[in-house]
């Protein structure tokens, strides 16, 4: 599978074609240029997939699928068994990555020709996507994990260039460097992390790692209470929890919506958010191997689950609720794979699974809401309403799109979100319980933004809203049509934790109960926004505190604010640039008054004057001989 190479080269060369040449091209020249190179990678990571998918299993119980190295060559060398390398690895979670990116990739591509029509910058957009979509493959099909590391900071890098694209607006520029910011500093520990690791294993390389038993050499070395393999593995999976947006480090990602819609549809489906999930999954093997890590993951997932599902309760702004639910489901994922073990590998399935299928569903929805602003202008829900009569796709698209991430069945959601919770029930009746009761506000919050979009009282507007452009219409069709279908995938015959085969059944007990708490979630929702009343004003007003908090994400931006702000610039910040100034600065600039002025004064020993230098000969004698007469 040599050819797999140019499905990283061709993106990196419409970048590089884009943003060099993107000004003498027509808009329409640009925009078909950067979705046929997406679309000729799509093609090929579908012929790749299927290739890999019918390579024969090797080994018992089932086989697993072989492991390919097609593109490999060495770029440094630290030591004989330390060195990093630069190529592709192809195993099945790289190749579902690669299917689930290209796929989302020219969806968003397409949608972005209607969208971005007559938008100053639209060459440098589409520049700016293929980068974004080379950092995401080249991050999916790393061998080792520095090269994993230097392509996801080209990820936090094309996220910034996208999140600032309306580069003359405040808010933009400001949601840039937030996003660039908070992921930076979870990269650090990503980087020490990375450092502890190979330092003790020797190797970066992913068949290494994973295959062996890397933390061997760490047995017996403890820092802080802590073992070294447990801060390793902590460390790099701060990393994987900044860029997926997971409490405290998920701050950047509801200002992530001052891009482009198109760029929050892919940020949040299939490339930045994720990465985080598919480095936990990459290096599962590792951190099976130190459960203390994977108990913190999971209580770190099932926080955030719930925080995010309760802020979006209450969002106005429809972007916002989509962002704050893509925080809840990505939580999900993580908590699968916390729960998740080598020997029982439902977690790990049930995890990418729910990756496959929420990055076709959070898609549609996102596409969807770039539809509807496209038609009212306008993200809050005040200015919609009634819009179902307007747009009749997007509303049927829209409503498959809720249907599928409120767990209904038979949409792809439902099958995926089942095998989590069963997951989360194996591991202990809590984790369930509190993942059922998590998903039953993912119906409610989602329920609520579909009737207040395309039910309850018609907003006023200035022009009569309409369907969007049939380019902007087709990725929806055909992502409400994969969602429809995605779930009657057997997932689990070609993605599990040690590459066995797992037969997906579904337990009915849990998937019961969990298709009743969506519905009571949808019927609340539909009793309190499907048509035009008090009751959410009086409930809010019952609960005002809860409300407030929730409304301003229980101020934890504010709290940020503070601790930046008042605490580190102020308090300790401000002290050391005053001492900086005075004392340092102070310091050199009086040694250079002092020279100068010395200088200044003795600047007449060296007048150039033969009878002056005479004298001063003449008298530096003297002054010699009466001190060796005196002595």
């Amino acid at each position: 599978m040599e050819y797999t190479f140019i499905i990283l080269l061709l993106p990196l060369v419409m970048f590089l074609l884009l943003g060099l040449c993107g000004h003498r091209m027509s808009h329409r020249t640009a925009g078909l240029l950067g979705t046929t190179g997406l679309g000729v990678i799509t093609v090929l990571a579908y012929v790749v997939a299927y290739q890999y998918f019918s390579l024969p299993r090797v080994g018992a119980d089932g086989g697993v699928y072989p492991t390919i190295i097609p593109f490999n060559f060495e770029w440094l060398r630290f030591t004989d068994s330390l060195h990093i390398d630069l190529g592709i690895l192809l195993d099945p979670i790289s190749v579902m990555m690669l299917v689930v990116i290209t796929t989302i990739s020219f969806m968003v591509h397409l949608y972005s020709i209607g969208y971005m029509h007559g938008e100053k910058g639209f060459q440098r957009y589409f520049a700016f996507l293929s980068l974004f979509s080379f950092s995401m493959l080249g991050l999916v099909v790393a061998t080792n994990i520095f090269q994993m590391y230097i392509f996801w900071e080209l990820v936090g890098a094309s996220s910034y260039l996208l999140i600032g694209f309306y580069y003359t607006k405040a808010s933009a520029v400001s949601a840039s460097k937030k996003a660039f910011i908070v992921t930076r500093f979870a990269d650090l520990g990503f980087l020490v992390g990375i450092l502890i690791l190979s330092f003790f294993s020797q190797t970066f390389d992913f068949q290494s790692l994973t295959t062996g038993n890397p933390l061997a050499s760490m047995a017996g070395k403890t820092f802080l209470g802590l073992s070294v393999a447990s801060w390793a593995m902590a460390l790099i999976f701060m990393g994987g929890a900044g860029k997926s947006a997971m409490f405290p480090l998920h701050i950047w990602l509801p200002d992530a919506m001052e891009g482009p819609t198109p760029v929050s549809a892919l940020i949040h489906a299939a490339t930045m958010v994720v990465a985080g999930v598919y480095l936990v999954a990459r290096l599962f093997p590792v951190y099976s191997q130190v459960p203390e890590v994977l108990d913190l993951i999971t209580y770190v997932g099932a926080f955030t689950a719930l925080y995010a599902a309760v802020v979006a309760c209450v969002q106005t702004d429809i972007k916002r609720v989509l962002a704050f639910s893509t925080i809840s489901q990505i939580a999900f994922m993580m908590v699968a794979l916390g729960v998740a073990s080598m020997s029982h590998g439902l977690g790990y399935m049930a995890s990418m699974f729910h990756l496959f299928t929420h990055a076709m569903f959070k898609a549609l929805l996102f596409l969807g809401a770039g539809a509807i602003i496209h038609a009212v202008h306008s993200n809050e829900m005040s200015s919609m309403g009634g819009l179902r009569k307007y747009m009749p796709l997007t509303h049927i698209t829209f409503l498959i799109a809720c249907l599928a991430i409120a767990g209904i069945p038979p949409f792809s959601g439902f099958f995926s979100k089942d095998e989590i919770l069963a997951a989360a029930f194996d591991k202990s009746m809590f984790w369930g319980i509190w993942m059922t009761l998590v998903a039953g506000l993912t119906a409610f919050y989602m329920f609520r933004l579909y009737y207040n979009i395309f039910w309850g009282k018609e907003a006023h507007h200035e022009h009569t809203p309409h369907e969007a452009p049939k380019v902007m219409v087709f990725p929806l069709m055909f992502l409400a049509l994969v969602t429809c279908v995605a779930g009657f995938i057997p997932f689990g015959e070609f993605v599990t934790s040690n590459g066995l085969p797992y037969h997906i059944h579904l337990e009915w007990s849990v998937a019961g109960t969990s298709v009743v708490v969506a519905l009571i979630g949808i019927l609340v929702a539909t009793w309190m926004y499907k048509t035009p009343n008090n009751r959410p004003a009086r409930m809010a007003a019952s609960m005002s505190g809860l409300y407030k908090w929730a409304y301003h994400r229980f101020y934890i931006d504010e709290v940020y604010q503070f601790i930046t702000h008042k605490i580190i610039f102020n308090g300790i910040c401000s002290p050391i640039a005053w001492f900086d100034r005075h004392v340092i600065d102070g310091s050199m600039n009086g040694l250079a008054w002092i020279t100068q002025k010395v200088s200044y004064g003795i600047r007449g020993l060296q007048s150039g004057q033969l009878q002056w230098y005479a004298w001063v000969f003449l008298a530096g004698a003297v002054i010699i001989a009466l001190l060796v007469i005196c002595l």
